[in-house]
């Protein structure tokens, strides 16, 4: 485990990623090249260099000057940040223009840095490790629409399979369509009736990858009034999304409810992204749409990993970092995940590797919002965890450790809306509710200190929950210990104990 630097930073030099797309120019920064990057800068221009390069084979003369801007703005972007490690990707219209060659040359003077034009496999396999490496256990296919091209590749057990690019990304289909969505939808259909990857597809899940698809899920959320904000992991059902894909079709773009959520330069390409997206939930039959918002850039970091950080959890090493950065101590986190763990085995509570997955991230979360003021650290540690950058956990879970992390400072249900509820299963809620009762326990007797819960453990055993504290620590029986105690045994069916030994 890493130590905080004395600012409250984890260690580890920040890297930036310059992408240059078919419709966008992107700087993201990074806090560090790690197993669940945080981005701590992201800005992006909308150039659209792939505009006509489908039907003149050039990128626009406008749209260059554009993106010259852009990258000259990125580094002097990077300089103020500090950043030295700094990579460049260009992909599809650079790769496709005529005068690509020609723009790459001014566009490195721009950046000052090397950059990187990916080939369509490339593309694809870096897209496909950036769903792979943030969502957990992904299988199915992923599609990366971008301006210029579609790249889809198929993932399997955190693998990444061979890919393909199709020149039918939003811009492309404007031009070739000549701004049609009627004849979009034919040149999508016709090219992807002969696409053998899309025969796998049926049954599993298609992992949505893209600005395009982004907005159009973004605004699917708002339509639904869905409660939460996170967009990444987003599952969209098929049938839903099928009607959404062909109702954003008929539909002008001004027209729709909650257009505003989506900015006004994305707006002239939903239609396109949607035709896309219809033609490959009608031809490949997905048993579900997940939005995913990482991809190349973040497939590009996954792949400079060494294996073994590769083979890291990436939800565990993203509540292990606020942990660090957050808890009065993070050593007690794992006690806690250890303490926890005894307890469970020793009661009647079932538990499969899921379940302890997520158990050892609501340990490590257990402490982030101790800074707040009393009355409102549940709250607090609810909105920090279901908002957090996480990687690796779907809303489902993501709303469990949320609530968890809750439970933990509050005995009450006032803060539970509906809308959190609706979020998790009966079951979920009930463990949430568990594991925050017993933290309240782990943390009266412990004071978040390290080295406390290891000599003081609560075991089930005979219709009780006994909590044995040794000599020196029973001072520790109070009337606020036995409260917190009941309010846990109230939840598993047993009588509470405490027994002195030594």
């Amino acid at each position: 485990m890493t130590d905080v630097t004395a600012r409250g930073r984890l260690p580890g030099k920040p890297v930036a990623i310059v992408d240059i797309g078919s419709n966008s120019v992107r700087l993201v920064a990074y806090e560090s090249r790690s197993r669940a990057p945080t981005p701590t800068f992201n800005e992006k221009a909308l150039c659209g260099l792939g505009r006509g390069v489908a039907t003149t084979g050039l990128l626009p003369e406008d749209a260059v000057a554009k993106a010259l801007a852009a990258l000259q703005r990125f580094r002097v972007l990077c300089d103020t940040m500090q950043i030295e490690d700094v990579s460049a990707i260009a992909t599809a219209a650079v790769r496709d223009a005529a005068n690509g060659p020609a723009f790459l040359k001014l566009a490195e003077q721009a950046v000052q840095c090397d950059i990187q034009l990916l080939s369509g496999q490339q593309e694809a396999r870096y897209s496909a490790l950036g769903v792979a490496s943030s969502i957990h256990a992904a299988d199915g296919l992923v599609g990366d629409l971008g301006g210029g091209s579609l790249e889809l590749v198929e993932v399997k057990s955190g693998k990444a399979g061979q890919g393909l690019t199709l020149p039918i990304g939003g811009l492309s289909l404007v031009d070739l369509s000549e701004r049609s969505p009627k004849k979009a939808a034919k040149i999508v259909r016709d090219t992807l009736s002969s696409v053998k990857l899309l025969q796998k597809l049926p049954g599993r899940s298609f992992y949505a990858v893209g600005g395009t698809w982004r907005a159009l899920a973004r605004l699917h959320m708002r339509q639904r009034q869905y409660p939460m904000n996170v967009m990444h992991n987003y599952v969209i059902p098929t049938k839903d999304a099928l009607d959404f894909a062909r109702l954003v079709e008929r539909v002008e773009a001004e027209a729709l409810l909650s257009i505003e959520a989506v900015s006004s330069a994305r707006r002239p390409l939903l239609a396109y992204g949607a035709a896309v997206m219809e033609e490959i939930i009608r031809q490949a039959s997905p048993k579900e749409v997940i939005i995913s918002v990482l991809g190349v850039r973040e497939g590009m970091l996954f792949s400079q990993l060494s294996p073994e950080v590769q083979a890291e959890d990436p939800l565990i090493a993203s509540a292990r970092e606020f942990n660090q950065l957050r808890s009065r101590a993070p050593k007690h986190a794992e006690e806690l995940f250890a303490w926890t763990g005894a307890l469970i085995e020793s009661s009647h509570l079932e538990e499969n590797d899921d379940d302890r997955r997520l158990r050892h991230a609501a340990c490590l979360l257990s402490d982030i919002s101790w800074r707040a003021h009393p009355d409102y650290r549940g709250t607090q540690a609810y909105d920090l965890v279901v908002n957090a950058a996480f990687i690796g956990v779907d809303h489902p879970s993501r709303a469990y450790l949320a609530l968890a992390a809750a439970y933990r400072h509050l005995s009450n249900e006032d803060f539970v809306t509906p809308q959190s509820r609706s979020l998790v299963t009966a079951r979920q809620l009930d463990r949430a509710r568990i594991l925050g009762a017993a933290m309240r326990v782990a943390y009266n007797i412990s004071a978040a200190m390290p080295g406390v819960l290891p000599r003081a453990p609560m075991l089930c055993a005979k219709g009780q929950a006994v909590l044995t504290l040794p000599r020196d620590l029973s001072p520790l029986s109070s009337e606020r210990l036995q409260s917190r105690m009941r309010q846990f045994t109230r939840l598993v069916g047993v009588e509470p104990a405490i027994r002195a030994t030594g």
